[in-house]
């Protein structure tokens, strides 16, 4: 049973064992192999499919996770040699990309497998990822390279979606399939015990109302012992509906795939009476059958599809913030090298992006990005990883933007001239950030292009040093474009419209009161009222309990408070006429906590920065927000989206923000907030809450017990940073664009100094614009093929629009009616002027 157990390792329950014991209590399994089928079994279809589930990293390395694959695959091509009919079906366009390069004449056999419809190429994406945690463009991208790939190699892309070990799925997805090509899917987790569904198959819709054929695999997606009782135990689990289902079998994880023994198995079962008929297969196979038969009947569900092991969405915390990072850097720099290959000449790396996302795409593969996968994991191939990705995104970004810069005239020598891009298409008031050698103090005059002033503060630089200063600056940007300040000798004339001391910060919107165990008081003085709902206030760090494993098998809540950072201390460390900014540290046992809130002079929010150095083990941390409303409603984004769910204190997943609204003195109010490295939430009532680490033990799995008396390596130790972002608001939180508002946040605006030189470009520039408020472009690239630009934009908000997205550079508008939810992608021909709307393949 332990065994049994740890094969179907992250189901957190008794599931597969429980089902198992029942079989065989009853005489199934190897004990009742003479026992008669049910009674109308002989009417069931079983599309029997061989595959090797193959964890490409978890407790191995990358590197045995490629020896795998190719044993794995040669394993079934000689099985295929043996057995006329045998089907094989396998995943990851990475795999099949690595066998090209290890051993391509065993390419050709799986390619000439495929043409023959006996290997299955399933799920059309680099790797099998996580999909709670990437954003929703990593999700397109997986699509994206990993269609391409299979084509560039198996002449043919995916149709069926296939991620049965993802710990959960968002109700955007099905969008994302379809944009990718693909019409099915087929998953497995959560298991019926943890998401009631009305059953194995069913229609799963998308909120924009795309919808895909899906499949929840039942009981487990390999079986490498006794076929023919898994298939008495599906055929029990999935009736009345379908007549047809696939059964999963062969060895995975680790790789392995179908057994000769399963062969003999299931031609036992074709030969015996009353038996259903039970045929190899591929999911292709089963859902081009499906759709000619039952799938017009099925049942339609709308949602996402959870929940499973939600300590991923917060385990191995330092992993989180990496990966948004390389997700934004890189989109950064195609957005800009881009446009800039078409206005200014700056070069686009094609390949070296390729390279970059396939790493981080190989990053986000499950059990990698949930934190689950051994140390040597998150020591070595992740950083490495994710920095490879980020430094070809930060070569590529700066070279573009300092191509432009040397184009801008910067001709005092007395003066120095910086260039700040705005890489959204929409204005944007950046507060820009920069250490400049300056030796005249916390004095000095910031200008724009028309010698207008700008609000500007000095203040310490991030270097020990006497001839620098740091500037803090509120420079006015246009859409998609750049702006040039001059930073010269003077007085500024601009006045502090803030009032701070050691404990509170206070502008015309907000007044911010310290209390004493270092959690915050927020009063909205355009409501009139707190903005929490507590006598405690927000923002406190509350720690629980959390005995459970990496994976937080079994658990649906952290809700065990078992103590709070106190003993604080506050300090008010900048006071300009830009911002206030207070420095308050507590700490909880051996672990420190540093958080800077931040006001700025003409702002309606209030931004947090925060240091953590975390000694913990077995226990959860989270920024507590109880927000004054009634009747809240919680909101979460999500890949390309957002959903609601219940505020019953469950712990969720979610992208970069969350809001709780309802009502206040009988009018709609709320509060959200963003963040840039952070995936767990929870809301209980008005209590919002965010999770910032757990303090796991690396790659533990129940029922493995820790002994005390036994060293152990543990996830979260020692110092991380984050910041967050606090939006109030009167109305919802549609009325204040919060997904505009968590792009700035979250997108750093490219800095350039420039050095004294003549040059002919105008000092400020504008390329692109979109003028819906609830239209994001979150990706501009060069397209795969041929010299296109491709810009991806969706709805963000919920609601129909119409919209128009300018290039300026071009002269052309493209006009465009978006649903709710819904992703749009245009292809630009520079050469003609063509626009075109494509699929998530540029096709």
């Amino acid at each position: 049973m332990g065994k049994t157990l740890f094969k179907d390792r992250r189901s957190g329950s008794a599931f597969v064992v429980a089902g198992v014991a029942l079989l065989v209590a009853a005489g199934g399994m190897h004990a009742q192999e003479s026992a008669e089928w049910p009674p109308d079994a002989h009417a069931d279809r079983v599309y029997m499919i061989g595959q090797a589930h193959i964890d490409p990293v978890w407790l191995w390395p990358w590197y045995e996770g490629l020896s795998v694959v190719h044993s794995t695959f040669r394993s079934a091509l000689d099985r295929m040699a043996e057995t006329p009919g045998f089907a094989f079906t396998a995943s990851s366009a990475q795999f099949y990309e690595s066998i090209s390069e290890s051993d391509p004449a065993m390419l050709n056999e799986i390619r000439r497998r495929v043409k023959e419809g006996r290997w299955g190429a399933v799920g059309g994406w680099w790797v099998e990822p996580d999909v709670n945690l990437p954003s929703g463009e990593s999700l397109l991208r997986q699509g994206l390279y990993g269609q391409l790939t299979f084509r560039r190699l198996l002449g043919r892309t995916a149709k069926t979606a296939f991620n049965p070990d993802s710990f959960g799925h968002p109700g955007t997805l099905s969008q994302i399939l379809h944009l990718q090509g693909m019409d099915s899917y087929v998953f497995m987790r959560p298991s019926p015990k943890e998401k009631t569904l009305p059953g194995n198959l069913f229609w799963w819709e998308a909120p924009d109302g795309t919808r895909v054929l899906t499949y929840r695999i039942p009981i487990s997606y390999e079986d490498d012992k006794d076929v023919r009782g898994r298939i008495r135990a599906v055929l029990s689990e999935v009736k009345p509906l379908p007549r047809s289902f696939m059964v999963f079998y062969g060895a995975g994880d680790h790789g392995g795939g179908a057994t000769k023994e399963n062969i003999r198995s299931i031609a036992a079962v074709q030969k015996e009476a009353g038996a259903p008929e039970v045929f190899y297969s591929t999911p292709d196979r089963y859902f081009a059958e499906i759709r000619k038969s039952e799938a017009a009947g099925l049942p339609v569900y709308r949602g996402d599809l959870q929940h499973h092991s939600v300590g991923c969405y917060t385990a191995e915390s330092q992993m989180k913030k990496w990966n948004r990072t390389a997700e934004i850097s890189l989109l950064s720099a195609e957005k800009l090298t881009a446009i800039g290959s078409l206005v200014w000449g700056a070069a686009y790396p094609r390949d070296e992006f390729t390279a970059a996302w396939k790493r981080v795409l190989f990053l986000q593969f499950h059990d990698s990005l949930a934190g689950t996968a051994l140390p040597e994991h998150y020591a070595t191939t992740a950083p490495q990883g994710y920095g490879f990705a980020g430094n070809i995104a930060a070569q590529a970004l700066y070279k573009a933007a300092q191509k432009l810069a040397w184009e801008i005239p910067a001709t005092d020598s007395d003066s120095q001239y910086l260039v700040v891009f705005n890489l959204q298409p929409w204005p944007v008031t950046e507060n820009l950030e920069y250490d400049l050698r300056w030796n005249h103090g916390a004095t000095g005059q910031v200008e724009d292009e028309r010698g207008n002033e700008i609000a500007h503060q000095w203040t310490r630089p991030t270097t020990e040093v006497t001839d620098r200063q740091r500037l803090i600056a509120r420079v006015a940007l246009p859409p998609f474009g750049y702006r040039q300040i001059r930073i010269r000798k003077g007085e500024q004339t601009a006045d502090a419209g803030l009032q701070c001391t050691d404990r509170t910060l206070e502008n015309r919107y907000l007044r911010v009161t310290i209390a004493s165990d270092g959690g915050i008081d927020l009063f909205d003085k355009t409501a009139g009222h707190e903005v929490f709902g507590s006598a405690e206030g927000g923002g406190r760090a509350i720690v629980l309990d959390d005995p459970s494993d990496t994976w937080s098998h079994g658990v649906r809540a952290y809700s065990k408070e078992i103590g709070a950072f106190a003993h604080a201390s506050s300090v008010l460390i900048e006071n300009g006429p830009v911002r206030g900014r207070v420095r308050v540290r507590s700490s909880y046992h051996d672990s420190t906590l540093t958080t800077d809130w931040i006001l700025y002079d003409d702002a309606r929010t209030l931004e947090a920065r925060v240091t953590l150095d975390w000694h913990e083990h077995q226990k959860m941390l989270k920024f507590s927000f109880p927000v004054a409303v009634s009747e809240p409603r919680a909101t979460y984004e999500i890949a390309y989206g957002n959903i609601v769910r219940d505020p019953n204190g469950d712990e969720e997943p979610g992208q970069r923000w969350i809001d709780v609204s309802g009502t206040h003195d009988g009018a709609p109010y709320g509060l959200s907030i963003a963040n840039d490295a952070k995936y767990g939430y929870s809301v209980a009532g008005n209590d919002m809450r965010i999770s910032i680490v757990r303090g796991a033990a690396y790659a533990h799995h129940q029922p493995q017990v820790l002994d005390p008396a036994t060293d152990h390596l543990w996830q979260d130790q020692g110092v991380e940073t984050f910041r967050m972002l606090l939006i109030p608001h009167a109305g919802t939180w549609q009325s204040v664009d919060v997904p505009r508002l968590t792009e700035e946040f979250t997108t750093p605006a490219p800095i350039v100094f420039q050095g004294i030189h003549a040059g002919t470009r105008a000092e400020v520039g504008s390329f692109l614009s979109v003028d819906a408020a609830d239209v994001i472009v979150s990706a501009i690239k060069k397209s795969e093929e041929g010299d296109d630009l491709i810009v991806r934009c969706y709805e963000a908000e919920g609601r129909p629009v119409s919209a128009s997205i300018d290039l300026f550079f071009a002269h052309k508008r493209w006009p465009v009616r978006f649903r709710p939810f819904e992703i749009k992608t245009l292809r630009f021909n520079p050469r003609t002027g063509a626009m075109r709307e494509v699929n998530a393949l540029e096709e």
